[in-house]
């Protein structure tokens, strides 16, 4: 059996689950989810308890078996407190506004870039040098935060860019004979 397929998902109060053949509609106080599983994986709400089981022991079902409870974690997560990730710009005068709904970035390049929300994404800063992207959904959250570092990944030599928050960027070392200095002759 599947370690992470056979865990029970609890479903906190406030957080009503409808299950309708292979469709599982999850709606919290954060909002709602929807999530169309395989028809052959078996999903189960008792006691506030979700179950996911599989028919079979071969290999497409046991992949299925994880990938669906850990969908349908992920949705209850979601409702009930969000998903958040950070990422940081790093270079000197590089710095993120918000402006509206959109976020305006000042990235090295000659003009600022407007950055739009995906649909249920919100996203914020803190400092100049902070983007905080959150929302319901993890895939859209992680899918936005993508979009974002995309635009000016850090680069090799001096780190300069936008970054995840925490992430450690190794460093190229540069010419060997800029470390050396000029020869004598």
């Amino acid at each position: 059996m599947s370690r992470i397929g056979r865990l029970p998902i609890p479903v906190p109060p406030g957080v009503k689950v409808e299950i309708k053949g292979n469709e599982a509609t999850i709606t919290g106080p954060k909002g709602q989810l929807n999530y169309r599983f395989n028809p052959d994986m078996t999903v189960a709400l008792s006691d506030g308890v979700l179950t996911v089981s599989r028919p079979t022991d071969n290999k497409t079902h046991r992949a299925l078996h994880g990938l669906t409870r850990s969908l349908l974690a992920n949705m209850v997560k979601g409702v009930t407190s969000g998903f958040q990730r950070n990422l940081e710009i790093v270079g000197v005068g590089y710095r993120a506004e918000k402006a509206g709904e959109k976020l305006k970035l000042h990235i090295g390049f000659t003009h600022p870039v407007e950055v739009s929300p995906l649909p249920g994404v919100s996203l914020s800063t803190e400092g100049a040098t902070v983007i905080k992207v959150s929302g319901v959904d993890k895939q859209v959250v992680g899918e936005m935060a993508a979009k974002i570092k995309a635009l000016h990944p850090p680069d090799d030599y001096k780190g300069k860019g936008i970054r995840y928050a925490g992430e450690v960027i190794r460093l190229k070392a540069g010419k060997a004979g800029k470390a050396i200095g000029r020869s004598e002759a």
